[in-house]
């Protein structure tokens, strides 16, 4: 593949050049020199941001006449406002100011804090919202109450005023009810009369109703437990029963206080909550059971319901992970039968993408039967019609339907997996695929938004030399119609002080052991001397479910690699086998075995490395959070003549203390894989450490617990092997916060500098 040419390479070399053949060039480099500002970690967490301007959830009104979305306080990137763009005239202003609303405090719940970290949701403010389907209102959260916003007049009314906290608030399909959770019990409001009606009563202690378990949350993509039937006349709810999960206490250590929790975490191999479907009308009656089958150990994935709102199509997942039921259950009896059935040898990766015509007794259904994820037309008897699309690339989200047009969109990477594009799909009256057709065209990643009449698009677009910008596009001819946030790096560009220095990324690919390509990025020191040779920090995280290699912007994260180069060290990232967009036989190595192939994969990127001049194959480091943080770890201690140094950050050092769906998902149940769980654990491997190890964990961490770190502190001080640690009183997995994250990345440079250079 060929590489993205390294510009601050390129400008060294020029300047060089001219250094010796004119002296008036030299005083103008000097000068340019002189301007350029140094990047530091305290301005990478210091507003306004590097990154530019940002939006998020831009959402056209149910009408089309326009955008709304959530933008981060010039003033300070953690609160959120409500904004609106008019497709007519292009005016863009602030609907509601959060802070003028809740002024400036928000007493958050311990359950809503808990949904927000499973959903990595650092913002307060306004950080959800949604229409009414006559686009005449707006609803959203705010400090536990719920408030309406009125578009004709401007608006905001207080719809809710508790001392108890509504969450996962949205308005029903037609707009006539909102809808709720408070204190474990789902409620709707009548939006005329606002009349308050509680749709279940019963929710206290262990049961839950039309919320999401703790698995559902953190390892399935479902946060929402209830779901409106299209025409507002019934509600599906789940009911969660937690009894039969084991109760633990965890240790939660704050700077003034310590607590210990209670907390009923599933762990690999221990029972889950048990989880009914129930349906009521919403004018009353007696709820009705769904029936999900003789097993109750399964998984509840999804609930849909079906355009007549009298059949609901049901996800029904195995608790192994290797079948996956599409079930269709009436409303009226709740008896329920197959449609589809999904299988696979090692496990079925969830998915969002299912849409019911409203013209034709069709459904689209995502599979990755042949290996990659692609759309499949179906019957609402079952019956495949066509597969719409194919090929070795993913289909990655089906994001509209018009079927008066009969297009369909989606986002994919089919012209390389370090992209994601838009496309537009045709199909013929019969639904077979005629024409596929890219509707994004510049060169980087791309996340599309496509209007319900299908006649305008948004693209949220970035590359590794554009900071996120937002445009509007007609889908007719691919005309820009509007910016929503345009983010030039020109010299108003907050990033632009820094971008003289900014080391571009070259991409490449390698073979793994079977053939496979691994494709990597590359950032070379700033500035670059190829005579010289430089240490490397690895920046890893190698587990399923996320991919790291793309032509796309970063985040402030991505800004302190930028730091790192900037301070002489080549900065490489590869994605190992196991991790996402890539197709079940790149990730199904890892199945039984963590911690293995990953680990073999990223040896094969040190060995590339170790070949190139200008790197000190003696000092090569690697940094990684979360199942990154289990790669710094295994790496350190299986590849230790490879890794000269390790960062590791809230790590999972013993699967035996993590949860079911995510660690049997990949090793199966404990049971049936007692060497596989062995093996992928760190203990088995800490006789190979060497290297320096720095480890760092949050300590009220409710996902990955506290616990795997402090029984590896204690496994490494009974060997007396010696390491540096880090704990962060009071925080969770992201160990979140501006002063927080400032310190952890300044310790970490220093350990790196230290041991490194």
């Amino acid at each position: 593949m060929q590489s993205i040419p390294n510009r601050p390479a390129a400008q060294s070399a020029y300047r060089a050049l001219f250094i010796l053949t004119a002296l008036p060039v030299l005083v103008l480099v000097l000068t340019a020199n002189a301007l350029a500002e140094n990047l530091t970690i305290d301005r990478i967490y210091s507003d306004p941001s590097l990154n530019g301007p940002n939006l998020r959830k831009p959402t056209f009104a149910p009408d089309g006449s326009r955008i709304t979305f959530l933008k981060e306080k010039e003033s300070d990137f953690t609160v959120l406002d409500l904004w609106s763009l008019d497709l007519a005239t292009g005016k863009i202003g602030m609907f509601v100011d959060s802070q003028k609303i809740s002024g400036g405090t928000e007493n958050l719940s311990d359950e809503e804090k808990a949904r927000r970290e499973r959903m990595r949701l650092f913002q307060s403010g306004i950080v959800d919202y949604s229409w009414s389907e006559d686009a005449k209102l707006l609803l959203f959260p705010l400090g536990g109450d719920l408030y309406v916003y009125e578009i004709a007049t401007g608006k905001t009314q207080q719809l809710t005023k508790t001392d108890a906290f509504e969450t996962d608030a949205r308005f029903s399909p037609k707009g006539r009810y909102v809808s709720f959770i408070r204190k474990q019990n789902l409620y709707v409001i009548d939006i005329k009369t606002r009349e308050e009606t509680a749709i279940t009563s019963e929710g206290k202690g262990t049961i839950k109703f039309g919320m999401a378990e703790f698995v559902a949350q953190e390892e399935m993509g479902r946060y929402t437990g209830y779901w409106w039937a299209p025409d507002d006349s019934a509600l599906a709810f789940a009911r969660v029963d937690e009894s039969p999960v084991n109760v633990s206490q965890r240790s939660e250590i704050y700077a003034d206080q310590f607590k210990v929790i209670d907390q009923r975490y599933p762990y690999t191999g221990t029972p889950n909550a048990r989880v009914d479907l129930y349906v009521r009308d919403v004018a009353g009656g007696t709820a009705r059971k769904i029936d999900l089958g003789e097993d109750s150990d399964v998984y509840l994935a999804r609930v849909n319901w079906m355009t007549d709102s009298q059949k609901l199509l049901v996800q029904r997942q195995s608790r192994d992970q290797r079948t996956l039921d599409l079930l269709v259950a009436e409303r009226a009896t709740g008896v329920s039968k197959v449609l589809v059935q999904e299988t696979s040898k090692h496990w079925i990766n969830l998915h969002d993408e299912i849409y019911f015509f409203k013209n034709k007794p069709w459904f689209i259904w995502a599979s990755e039967r042949d290996g990659f994820q692609h759309l499949y037309l179906y019957h609402i008897n079952g019956e495949l019609v066509a597969q719409l699309t194919s090929g070795e690339w993913m289909v990655n989200h089906l994001l509209s339907v018009n079927e008066a047009a009969g297009h369909i969109y989606f986002e994919g990477n089919r012209e390389t997996p370090l992209e994601r594009h838009a496309y537009r799909l045709k199909i013929s009256p019969t639904g077979k695929p005629t024409k596929t057709q890219k509707i994004t065209t510049a060169e980087g990643f791309h996340n599309v938004t496509v209007s319900g009449n299908g006649t305008y698009f948004i693209d949220s677009f970035s590359s590794p030399t554009q900071p996120v910008e937002v445009k509007v596009y007609r889908t007719k001819d691919l005309k820009e119609v509007a910016v929503l946030q345009a983010n030039p790096l020109d010299e108003n560009h907050p990033y632009h002080p820094y971008w003289a220095d900014h080391s571009q990324p070259e991409f490449g690919k390698l073979k793994a052991e079977d053939g496979q390509d691994l494709y990597y990025s590359l950032h070379k020191p700033v500035p670059f001397d190829p005579a010289k040779k430089y240490p490397v920090l690895v920046d890893c995280y190698g587990g399923p479910g996320a991919q790291k290699v793309t032509k796309a912007w970063g985040s402030r994260y991505y800004l302190w690699l930028q730091y790192m180069a900037q301070r002489g060290y080549v900065v490489f990232t590869l994605d190992n086998r196991g991790s996402t967009n890539r197709g079940t036989a790149f990730e199904f190595p890892i199945h039984r075995r963590l911690g293995d192939v990953e680990v073999r994969d990223q040896q094969v990127g040190v060995a590339f490395l170790r070949s190139l001049p200008y790197v000190n194959g003696d000092k090569i480091g690697i940094f990684g959070w979360s199942y990154g943080g289990y790669m710094t770890l295994m790496t350190m201690m299986r590849a230790p003549d490879d890794f000269a140094a390790g960062v590791s950050v809230a790590p999972v050092t013993d699967w035996g203390l993590y949860d079911t769906h995510y660690t049997e998902r990949y090793l199966d149940h404990p049971q049936d894989n007692g060497e596989g769980y062995t093996q992928s654990n760190v203990f088995a491997h800490i006789d190979g450490l060497r290297g320096p190890l720095f480890i760092i964990h949050g300590m009220a961490d409710d996902n990955v617990l506290f616990t795997n770190a402090t029984k590896l502190y204690k496994e490494l001080q009974d060997r007396d092997i010696a390491f540096d640690m880090m704990n962060y009183p009071g925080k969770k997995h992201r160990i979140w916060g501006i002063q927080t994250r400032k310190h952890l990345f300044k310790a970490t440079t220093a350990f790196f500098d230290k041991h490194l250079k």
